[in-house]
């Protein structure tokens, strides 16, 4: 190893742990009092005229009402559409932001805000109170996110949450592909396709997770990921 690459891991990368740590049992500790969440994903670029950003809205409003967390990345388009359904409904409003180069800052709408430093901490909390993930169109981020969930449910690694593809226009080639070339060319199992709700209609999604809550058992007893 060269020595100055050795020097700056002996003086940095040990000390790095203890903000990793710090970053875990701070978001731990806050988000383990919301109660069970839905995590909701999506561009930061779409704008308030959008209809997407209008149904993120509705949804989540609908489904805070029902006592259910909203978290979202913290940021503007989706996220804050997400968040403003959750805080007009006058429920929990989680916003795990990070700092970007570009794009990201936190928005109004979060009242449980959060700040984050490293991406697989922020990553790990989406997943680890939430009961069920929508995905809103989006770029490379909620593409992240989708297969990083997906491939949780699918390996078992947390229980089969529901997971909404919300509209059908921006979803279906997608699907189309995944089905062309990684179902009939067995890259996935038969059905693994089926983990996905696709839905343009707000009420059909918050009824898809209200019934899994229902069906798994109250809020207090609904089961978290990574327990």
């Amino acid at each position: 190893m060269n020595n100055n690459l050795q020097t700056t891991f002996i003086k940095e990368d040990p000390w790095r742990i203890f903000r990793i740590m710090a970053e875990f049992v701070d978001s731990f500790e806050t988000l383990s009092q919301v109660g069970p969440g839905v995590t909701v994903f999506g561009s930061a670029r779409m704008v308030p005229t959008n209809p997407h950003y209008k149904a993120a809205v509705e949804l989540t409003q609908g489904l805070a009402k029902h006592n259910l967390a909203i978290i979202t990345g913290g940021g503007g388009g989706i996220m804050e559409a997400a968040n403003k359904g959750a805080a007009l409904a006058r429920g929990k409003s989680v916003g795990l932001n990070i700092q970007l180069p570009h794009e990201q800052k936190g928005n109004r709408y979060a009242n449980i805000p959060m700040h984050f430093h490293y991406f697989f901490a922020r990553k790990v909390c989406f997943v680890k109170y939430s009961i069920a993930f929508i995905f809103m169109p989006g770029g490379f981020g909620t593409l992240d996110e989708l297969f990083e969930v997906s491939t949780l449910v699918q390996t078992q690694r947390i229980p089969e949450f529901p997971l909404i593809l919300f509209g059908r226009d921006h979803w279906k080639g997608l699907l189309r592909w995944m089905k062309e070339h990684l179902e009939k060319t067995d890259f996935i199992s038969p059905g693994d396709l089926d983990l996905f709700t696709i839905t343009d209609d707000p009420q059909e999604a918050i009824h898809v997770i209200l019934d899994y809550a229902r069906r798994v058992g109250p809020p207090d007893v609904v089961p978290k990921a990574f327990s």
